[in-house]
């Protein structure tokens, strides 16, 4: 089953109006020591100052870095990572959200976990509202910080778990939860671009926040695409935030209930819908 990916991935940081944690993401991204990405900011409706932010950070990753755009129209994360989707070159993609910052290993470990048929669920630890100041207002970087450091950071109560930091040599334990879609967020998110056209993307009839990345989860495993952990190897360090509208989630729980009940695998609006339409990306930084 193993198949390694030997070109190009895709890393698609999904972002809105957070131009201080962006710009903490694509520095870390900078860092990679798997040189053979792109990375594609899937920005749902933000303003100049994020396509500022994705300019000045262009030459500084050093690989191809696109901003993918579309009107502010409420929360529209499915709809606008299937736009970046869509203009990404990679066979394998890697979805990222724009307040996680990566370890400089991330990329390479997401290449060695890849097997065909699977998709790679991450995990992460959480920072407190105060260490995230500090790393965001101080210019701290602690994507390269030694382990005893959050070790230190854990004790002030800066961080909330280690364990995603850990690099466990799991084997065949990663396939033990093959078709278990709880617990699997598009925060850290790799799947192959063949299995996205598979299921057609991610659903954009799931407006606003919340139930968007299991609807995916759940149908990818309907498509007979199995669940492979990247727990103790491909850890992100999440910048605390505000919680987000959730006004929507019983109307998406709904949706997502609905699915479980059946064994649909394609978007009911996946990319699908996209493709006849203008796919613009912000060469300069204009909407």
């Amino acid at each position: 089953m193993s198949q390694a990916v030997k070109g190009l991935i895709s890393v698609i940081v999904t972002t809105y109006s957070r131009e201080d944690a962006l710009a903490a993401v694509l520095r870390s991204l900078s860092r990679q020591t798997d040189r053979d990405f792109e990375v594609l900011v899937a920005d749902d409706g933000s303003g100049p100052a994020t396509a500022a932010t994705v300019a000045a950070w262009k030459a500084k990753v050093g690989h191809r870095v696109e901003h993918v755009w579309h009107e502010d129209k409420g929360f529209r994360a499915g709809e606008i990572r299937n736009r970046a989707v869509l203009v990404a070159r990679g066979d394998y993609i890697v979805f990222l959200d724009g307040d996680c910052i990566v370890r400089p290993d991330f990329v390479a470990r997401h290449r060695q976990l890849a097997e065909a048929g699977a998709f790679v669920t991450g995990n992460r630890i959480l920072l407190s509202p105060d260490l995230t100041a500090r790393v965001l207002g101080d210019g701290l970087e602690p994507e390269t910080w030694s382990f005893g450091t959050f070790i230190a950071e854990r004790l002030r109560g800066g961080v909330n778990r280690l364990a995603a930091l850990l690099k466990l040599p799991l084997g065949p334990l990663r396939r033990m939860r093959a078709k278990q879609w709880q617990g699997a967020r598009s925060c850290n998110l790799a799947i192959w671009r063949r299995d996205l056209d598979t299921v057609d993307g991610f659903d954009a009839d799931y407006a606003g926040w919340g139930k968007e990345d299991s609807d995916l989860i759940v149908r990818l495993i309907n498509a007979g695409v199995v669940r492979k952990d990247g727990n103790f190897a491909t850890g992100v360090i999440h910048l605390w935030h505000k919680e987000a509208d959730r006004s929507a989630l019983p109307g998406n729980e709904r949706k997502l209930a609905q699915l479980l009940a059946g064994r649909a695998a394609r978007a009911k609006y996946g990319m699908s819908t996209l493709k006849a339409k203008s796919m613009p990306v912000n060469e300069d930084g204009a909407a």
